[in-house]
């Protein structure tokens, strides 16, 4: 799986030609490098406040993955999950919604999330 995802932005001519006039200049090896290079500095400008909220908020950082036997477990001690998550979240289709339901209380994603439409549907309500 990979760890990377594409997105998509749109942009006026205007904008694009100047990153198109960088690139030729050889600041940038091409769009796409001008692109995640501007995002990351950003990032690094607010690194900080991002950092702050991880830590109050007690998010997980990265790919986090629950499948069944997971969630049984839970299910067994009696107790309900608030996941939250910045990064991807992947809830394996071995995952039934009446265990989802069960034990996860709450569910905040900030990036990817995978699982099952069923899935995804049900723990949205």
């Amino acid at each position: 799986m990979s760890e990377n995802e594409k997105i998509t932005i749109n942009m006026n001519v205007v904008d694009l030609g100047k990153i198109d006039l960088l690139v030729e200049q050889g600041f940038y090896s091409n769009r796409t490098d001008l692109i995640k290079t501007s995002i990351r500095n950003q990032l690094s400008s607010h690194s900080s406040v991002i950092d702050n909220v991880i830590t109050v908020k007690s998010y997980e950082i990265g790919i986090n993955y629950y499948d069944r036997e997971t969630l049984e477990q839970v299910l067994e001690q009696n107790k309900q999950l608030d996941i939250k998550v910045v990064g991807m979240l992947v809830l394996k289709d071995d995952i039934e919604v009446e265990l989802a339901k069960k034990t996860i209380k709450s569910l905040k994603v900030l990036g990817v999330f995978r699982a099952s439409h069923e899935l995804k549907i049900a723990l949205k309500k």
